[in-house]
């Protein structure tokens, strides 16, 4: 059985001292939980987030990572930086990543490959335009998406990462993917991992991220192939949040 992860990607929200108010929030709604949950603040909050968690189950994440250990690389950030601050997730590939700050395949395989030498899990997202999937390559291209991120790693690294499935046209628009859209497609993702790494596929986790709600997340979760979700707006309102991490109950 794959343990269930649900990750809240902040975005450019919050100030550090907000995000102390609402791990403050969270934290007694949050504990101890049948599922994996990270956070995942802006990086000049990371510090303020690592201090708020002390004595939670939740765990921290980043929204990126460089490559490099150090070096002239502006407005970055290392694993060795977020080592220190208690980081053990990496969101990798973002779609707006990839939209607003030119990310290719090649530089999020570099970037996941950084985060699994580092020790870090590297939440890895894929996912199809609107135009892609209504001509008919959301297979295509989540497949090369995966195959060109995970390029170079071993199969015990590919088994200890996470991915995360997000049709870009639902992402921010309220408009989210039916289930068994999202389960058919988190099926092909599973597959080419399986074609690449074998059993290893049985291990990896993979997340929907397509507009996740307390009102879908039970359905959606209760699906085969989804092992989680990656969640934007509603990881920063507790009650949301919270609800979504316990679907189950």
């Amino acid at each position: 059985m794959r343990r269930p992860i649900i990750a809240g990607n902040w975005k450019m929200n919050m100030t550090p001292s907000q995000t102390r108010r609402l791990i403050a929030e969270l934290k007694p709604l949050i504990s101890d939980e049948d599922c994996d949950v990270v956070i995942c603040p802006p990086s000049c909050c990371l510090q303020a987030a690592a201090e708020a968690l002390e004595g939670s189950s939740i765990r921290l994440g980043a929204q990126n990572v460089h490559w490099e250990k150090s070096g002239a690389f502006t407005g970055e950030v290392s694993t060795d930086m977020l080592k220190e601050l208690n980081v053990e997730f990496v969101i990798v590939g973002h779609s707006e990543r990839r939209q607003y700050f030119a990310e290719t395949d090649i530089t999020v395989n570099k970037r996941a490959r950084a985060a699994i030498a580092a020790g870090l899990t590297p939440i890895i997202c894929v996912g199809e335009s609107l135009a892609e999937r209504e001509s008919g390559k959301t297979e295509s291209v989540v497949s090369l998406q995966t195959e060109k991120a995970l390029e170079g790693m071993t199969k015990q690294e590919a088994a200890h990462i996470v991915l995360a499935y997000e049709p870009i046209w639902a992402i921010g628009t309220g408009r989210t993917a039916t289930s068994d859209q999202a389960n058919e497609t988190i099926a092909v993702i599973r597959e080419k991992v399986r074609r690449l790494y074998g059993s290893a596929a049985d291990d990896v986790r993979i997340q929907y991220g397509g507009s996740m709600k307390p009102g879908n997340a039970t359905e959606l979760m209760a699906m085969s192939e989804i092992d989680g979700g990656l969640i934007g707006g509603a990881s920063i309102k507790a009650s949301d949040f919270a609800a979504i991490v316990h679907y189950n109950k």
